[in-house]
């Protein structure tokens, strides 16, 4: 298109020369038929250019129509259609990418107004680290709760509302990252998803050709030579001068010829069969830790016996005669064992969460994490959530809360940190760690002078459809999101010792929007409403 105006404009430029070279045209019929010509392919010129602006304005009017749609429907439920993880890749996508392609294709002819104000809005839109981010959160989840691409693709996930999909662009673009990590694994999953459905005859701007040429030398890295072979030979199909795939084709022969060679010797001294080629599965790969932390995640591995949970009771709780529940007990359950976790129900109002949700959001943040050697915040890329620090100055309701929490648990909260609110994005979660310094990190909350924390109160704000449990890789023990209620536990022993059965993680929040506030509880203040232990164990 730009071309095309460029071609008019040289038209253009050679119709005035002419007219500066041959003034008095009327004077001269042979001149004019000069002029008949330039002007018959300056309107040739002229329609092809409206012919590609009426195209360029169709495609346009598709784009808006497809947006009005989708933005009226998300913008009914924001955090329930955000609270699937592919809604959420797709609109970081859709930002920082095809919003991008959209500014490109009407620059030369929008006016100056949507131009300028597109300009001023992408300094807010989501960048290329966004959408990487995004789409590792999908693999994350992926590995998490074991989905198979096609479910991931397809949008059948547990307790979605608004189901979407996956194009084989889009599946494409996951590969393409995680094959920029080195992450053959992943790479093959999503490039056979992407050419699955561009063999049912997707129409996409991604080409099979591409898309085996990746997935090719994916299988290849992870040791299977001969699916390496066969799909090289599928892209050569499509492609007989491919130059890669040709050098490829042959070194591929090559090793397999040396591997059935070498096969053959081996067999013939030792008579025993040999398989080769075999690809390492990821499970091989992963921590022991991290095994329990995602079959926690995912409901399974939990060691709470018969003859424990009988010993799990329910109650209602005055908080130790505290005259805020001594007519209105809070009711009390009981999550586990050792340690000790209690579950409050009807904890916190949902009047109460929309206000703390109404002054958190403008403040939300990258949570960030205290460095166990200089006690400094930073961020980390195992904490995905923004997270923000309400005072009990600031709002009755933020005041009451921690009024709340120090009845309830009968310790001090003046010398607790402030309440934290923390909201959880696509994917979001938070690995396994404790919440208390350990020994080798005396100076971790050396700035706030009021020792260590003790103890652990965690609101829950939000229902969660699937995922985002509170996990304790260490005991076995999983604790779901329920919205109103709140847990709590002891980080420290009575003696001061760290309990270290304490370590938690946050699961990744498979579909929905999980919103959660916390109260660290420190040390100082509770020498008389938690005495020391005489043993280290107390």
């Amino acid at each position: 298109m730009v071309c095309i105006k460029v071609w008019c404009i040289l038209w253009m430029g050679a119709l005035i020369s002419q007219t500066q070279a041959y003034s008095d045209f009327f004077t001269s019929i042979g001149h004019m038929t000069d002029l008949l010509y330039t002007e018959k392919d300056l309107v040739t010129s002229l329609k092809d250019y409206i012919k590609a602006e009426e195209t360029k304005l169709t495609q346009i009017k598709q784009w808006a129509a497809k947006l009005d749609e989708l933005t009226e429907m998300a913008t009914e439920d924001p955090e329930g259609f955000l609270g699937h993880p592919v809604n959420a890749f797709k609109l970081v996508k859709r930002l920082n990418t095809e919003w991008q392609e959209l500014e490109n294709l009407v620059l030369k002819d929008m006016s100056d107004g949507f131009i300028s104000n597109l300009t001023i809005q992408r300094q807010h839109f989501p960048d290329d680290q966004d959408q990487t981010g995004a789409a590792k959160a999908l693999i994350r989840l992926q590995d998490t709760y074991k989905l198979d691409a096609d479910t991931i693709s397809q949008g059948n996930l547990p307790g979605v509302k608004h189901k979407t999909s996956l194009s084989a662009e889009d599946c494409f673009e996951l590969g393409k990252i995680t094959y920029s990590d080195a992450d053959y694994y992943h790479t093959e999953l999503w490039m056979e998803q992407s050419l699955r459905q561009l063999d049912t005859g997707e129409i996409s701007t991604i080409d099979k050709i591409t898309v085996l040429d990746y997935l090719s030398y994916s299988v290849y890295q992870q040791g299977d030579v001969d699916k390496a072979l066969e799909l090289t030979k599928r892209l050569l199909k499509l492609d007989p001068e491919h130059q890669r795939a040709n050098g490829n084709l042959k070194y591929f022969e090559y090793i397999i010829a040396q591997q059935n060679r070498d096969n053959e010797g081996l067999m013939q001294s030792t008579n025993k069969s040999i398989t080769t080629n075999v690809k390492k599965e990821r499970i091989n790969n992963v921590a022991p830790e991290r095994e329990k932390y995602e079959m926690l995640c995912r409901g399974e591995g939990i060691k709470l016996t018969p003859k424990r949970q009988k010993k799990l009771f329910c109650r209602y709780f005055d908080g130790n005669k505290n005259p805020q529940f001594i007519l209105r007990p809070m009711k009390q359950e009981d999550e586990w064992d050792q340690p000790r976790i209690v579950r409050f129900l009807d904890a916190i109002s949902d009047k109460e969460i929309e206000r703390v949700k109404e002054i958190a959001k403008p403040r939300l943040r990258r949570a960030t994490i205290s460095n166990p050697i200089t006690g400094v915040l930073e961020t980390a890329h195992y904490r995905i959530s923004k997270s923000a620090w309400l005072s009990a100055y600031e709002d009755p309701v933020i005041s009451r809360i921690n009024q709340r929490i120090e009845a309830l648990t009968g310790l001090d909260v003046s010398t607790a940190e402030e309440l934290q609110v923390a909201n959880y994005g696509v994917g979001g979660q938070y690995e396994p760690h404790h919440d208390f310094a350990r020994k080798d990190e005396p100076d971790a909350f050396k700035e706030l002078g009021t020792g260590n924390r003790v103890a652990t109160w965690l609101f829950y704000m939000s229902d969660v459809a699937a995922g985002g449990a509170t996990v304790f890789p260490e005991v076995g023990a999983a604790v779901w999101p329920q919205k109103g209620t709140a847990v709590f536990w002891y980080n420290l022993f009575a003696s001061g010792e760290g309990d270290y059965s304490t370590r938690h993680a946050a699961c990744p929040v498979l579909v929905g929007n999980k919103w959660v506030s916390n109260k660290w509880i420190h040390e100082r203040g509770q020498e008389f409403r938690r005495r020391c232990g005489l043993s280290e164990m107390d």
